[in-house]
């Protein structure tokens, strides 16, 4: 009961409890398992996140968008379940895109949830604060986007956005909520029955029986079939069902980076440290959550062998056929088509001949001798392989321990010096090769899961992000970044000979990242040598808290784009020019 104001005196009136867009929000992620909220607050969802915060759901706040953006996404990854990004309107809302897209782009489920401006100004141009059409920004770069223009559409709002964010092939979903609509009121129990639980949102898929059959016979009729993991199958979960696969039936197997670990890297069928071999020699070829896109050399000769037959797995009907044709396509969630291969498979039914896990086996200890040697230098000053092995036989007494990977030459070479022994503990750059994740995927990494976190940063691509280690100080975690710092993009020994500004590859050599996260009260380490990086590493995760280690490494290490310089087109340059040499093409 409520005293009111009344033209005849005063009088009583019942007044039923209100709430409004900001809580029907936050009640709409509690409902649906909501746990975790990343993001940038400001004009018009700092509320919201206080909010968040009072009702009990953690609230990660970032220094920039897209850092936060990513942090969603891998925490998708990690957990199965919709990482949501929260950022303002306009350029924060553009900033969250960048990782929206990658999500999407990576297949992980991710919801970016923005406050936008009034929409009868936005459509008829007239100039409001930070004036975008953001729905339309976002559809041509996301799995799905919506727009709630009603409070009382909040709830089937967050329902569509989750649902859509991890059904069949996962991705980034967008969803916009103007400011006059988390701030609309509305009655309390209107309100708590416009929301809903999603039921079922990523059902199992199952592939016809008739299509295992055909995927089993293939296999059993190759005389060198081989199994290409890739981060889908680490997705799924199906962890049990994978191994019992490969295990039953001897296939040799190579996992994709972000799907290492799903088997030990030193199981014995991998055939990672022979994969030229085995993508050329292969004549079946079995993938599993892996697309042959260009990480897979697009399927192609002479990366692969021109006559392979190919089978594919996954739920997303439009993948096959994408580049070479798909003489078995099993469609379906990876848990359900490897449940059913094992189901189906006839004890001995699939044998691989003994030259070829000989053959495999043969070039596997090859190129392990070769980059034992690599390892085994001691170069001064130190190069990527000599830190690399430090860091890999401190991560052997760390098996728990996430590794997040990104740079160039830092990539590449980390990928085949680090192994793992369990699944959906290495993240990094992608199917996109987005250099920034770093950061945002360490600390998602260590809020989902509570474990020590090892961050493997070229110095480059560590600039991107770097500013987060105020976010890892701030909130705590046990984050440890490591920084192969050579100087330079690629390598810093880059020379400009046209004036005194430096290179377009050139960083500052110098730099003492230690000394940035020493400003917000983490510890900072500075390594020159193999054995100073081993104990810097080795204290720092003991410390348990967050820590950067610098760590020197030659300036004329690297090459130019790492494994990739192919792809860098070849023009005239200055030197070309003076030279006389002719046109590169």
């Amino acid at each position: 009961m409520a005293t009111v104001s009344t033209p005849g005196g005063t009088a009583t009136a019942d007044v039923l409890p209100l709430t409004d867009g900001f809580h029907l929000v936050v009640d709409a992620l509690k409902l649906n398992d909501v746990e975790v909220i990343y993001g940038v607050v400001g004009i018009p969802v700092t509320d919201l996140a206080r909010v968040a915060q009072a009702s009990g759901i953690r609230y990660i706040g970032f220094r920039h968008e897209s850092d936060a953006g990513h942090a969603a996404a891998a925490a998708g990854f990690l957990t199965k379940r919709p990482g949501i990004c929260l950022t303002v309107s306009a350029p924060g809302f553009l900033n969250g895109l960048v990782a929206l897209a990658d999500a999407t782009t990576n297949c992980f489920p991710m919801v970016q949830i923005s406050g936008s401006s009034e929409r009868h100004i936005v459509d008829l141009k007239q100039g409001d604060y930070e004036e975008l059409d953001q729905l339309a920004a976002a559809t041509p770069f996301t799995k799905a986007a919506y727009r709630v223009d009603r409070v009382e559409d909040i709830g089937r709002g967050v329902a569509r956005a989750i649902r859509s964010a991890v059904s069949g092939r996962p991705g980034g979903v967008y969803l916009d909520i103007p400011a006059a609509v988390l701030g609309q009121v509305v009655d309390a129990s209107a309100g708590a029955a416009s929301l809903w639980r999603v039921v079922d949102p990523a059902p199992r898929q199952l592939p016809s029986p008739g299509a295992v059959d055909r995927a089993i016979e293939l296999l059993a009729a190759a005389e060198r079939p081989l199994v290409v993991l890739g981060k889908g199958a680490a997705y799924a979960r199906a962890d049990e069902q994978i191994r019992e696969f490969i295990d039953t039936t001897g296939l040799p197997f190579l996992p994709m980076s972000m799907a290492k670990g799903l088997l030990p890297d030193d199981h014995p069928q991998s055939a990672a440290a022979a994969r030229s071999l085995a993508l050329r020699r292969a004549d079946v070829v079995m993938l599993v959550g892996a697309r042959l896109n260009w990480l897979l050399g697009h399927g192609e000769a002479p990366q692969w062998n021109p006559d392979a037959r190919f089978i594919q797995v996954d739920i997303e009907p439009t993948e096959m056929d994408s580049n070479r044709p798909v003489a078995a396509p099993l469609v379906g969630d990876v848990g359900s088509v490897m449940k059913a291969l094992v189901e189906r498979t006839k004890p001995g039914q699939i044998a691989v001949a003994a030259p070829w896990h000989q053959e495999l086996a043969a070039r596997s200890a090859q190129n392990v001798a070769k980059m034992s040697q690599r390892l085994n230098a001691d170069p001064h000053p130190m190069g990527f392989y000599g830190a690399l092995r430090a860091v890999r036989d401190v991560l052997h007494q760390h098996p728990h321990a996430y590794v997040v990977n990104e740079g160039a030459n830092s990539l590449d070479f980390a990928r085949n010096v680090i192994d793992m022994q369990l699944p959906r503990h290495r993240l990094d750059s992608g199917t996109w090769g987005v250099m920034g994740i770093g950061m945002g995927y360490a600390i998602a990494a260590a809020v989902e899961s509570g474990a020590p976190v090892v961050a493997v940063e070229g110095d480059s691509a560590f600039g991107f992000s770097a500013m987060e280690l105020e976010t890892i100080c701030r909130y705590r975690l046990p984050v440890v970044v490591i920084v192969l710092n050579n100087g330079g993009v690629y390598r810093g020994d880059g020379i400009n000979t046209a004036s005194a500004d430096p290179s377009p590859t050139t960083l500052m050599l110098h730099a003492h990242h230690d000394r940035l996260i020493e400003a917000f009260g983490g510890k900072g380490y500075h390594a020159a040598t193999p054995a100073e990086l081993t104990t810097a590493l080795t204290d720092a995760l003991a410390s348990g808290g967050p820590a950067l280690i610098d760590c020197v490494i030659d300036p004329t290490a690297g090459t130019e784009s790492g494994h990739l310089t192919n792809l860098n087109p070849q023009g005239v340059t200055a030197t070309d020019t003076a030279a006389g040499a002719p046109p590169k093409r």
